[in-house]
């Protein structure tokens, strides 16, 4: 259902608006039960995923491209406007050609998420987007079957976590948990052994632990600035650091994630 764009504030795209406004965008997304999906590769993977589309937004170049998508929801409003009026709707240039606002699903359960799950990410108030999303592409291709997020740490359907992460979000279950840390002791319980990367002096390397070959293993990440909490360290069956040379003392929390899963993977 295409529908020719007059006015920037028609507020039949007030799903697009203020897109620029992180904190805004944080605290009404998930109220609201939607995200916003950039660029047309993204959100074929959220579709193939099965998200359901709300509306789509883009340039009238873009329809031929679009041809597919549209006619399998043929339904769903198509709001169509020159590059001028939808960079005034969404607050900077559209680059990537197309936006789509969708509907967000409904939260996996934990148990559903742990049930065959060996390997699992825990992120602790990871608030960066680009590293949330970094550490989610990281997970999906290194065989970490689960994401799990504490209740302060970004979230992964933000538009900059999933560009970043080229969709794969959609791909891997994450569950927000709502006790923190007191969701490590469910781990336990299902047989995880429980490892943080953090700088410890009773720290073991990451070989060690690759060693070990852990049949179910949880990988905890800690937030960029101050890393993992002291009472999350005290819950954890290990604390696990990455040799460094060159007198780095530490890797970004995306890339210490993406080394670590490599390592662990099963």
């Amino acid at each position: 259902m295409i529908i020719d764009l007059q006015d920037a504030a028609d507020p039949r795209v007030g799903d697009y608006t203020q897109l620029t406004d992180v904190q805004l965008r944080r605290l009404r997304e998930p109220a609201e039960g939607l995200y916003i999906a950039e660029s047309p590769r993204v959100f074929r993977r959220a579709l193939a995923a099965g998200h359901r589309p709300r509306s789509f937004l883009m340039t009238s170049k873009w329809l031929p491209d679009m041809a597919d998508v549209l006619v399998a929801y043929p339904h769903v409003p198509v709001f169509v406007g020159s590059p001028e009026l939808l960079a005034e709707v969404i607050g900077f240039n559209l680059h990537r050609g197309a936006l789509a606002a969708m509907h967000r699903p409904a939260p996996v359960p934990l148990s559903q998420a742990l049930d065959a799950a060996r390997r699992v990410a825990v992120l602790e108030d990871i608030v960066d987007q680009t590293n949330l999303g970094a550490i989610f592409r990281s997970a999906a291709a290194l065989d970490v079957d689960a994401v799990l997020i504490s209740p302060r740490c970004g979230d992964p359907l933000y538009r900059r976590s999933i560009r970043v992460s080229m969709g794969t979000v959609f791909q891997i279950p994450w569950v927000r948990v709502d006790d923190w840390p007191g969701a490590l002791d469910l781990l336990h319980q299902q047989g995880f052994t429980t490892a943080a990367l953090a700088l410890a002096q009773n720290a073991i390397t990451l070989d060690e632990l690759a060693d070990r070959r852990h049949d179910r293993l949880a990988l905890i990440l800690g937030t960029e600035g101050e890393g993992l909490a002291a009472a999350t360290l005290a819950a954890v069956d290990c604390t696990v650091r990455i040799p460094m040379a060159g007198g780095v003392d530490s890797l970004n929390v995306a890339a210490a994630g993406a080394v670590a899963f490599w390592a662990c993977r099963p």
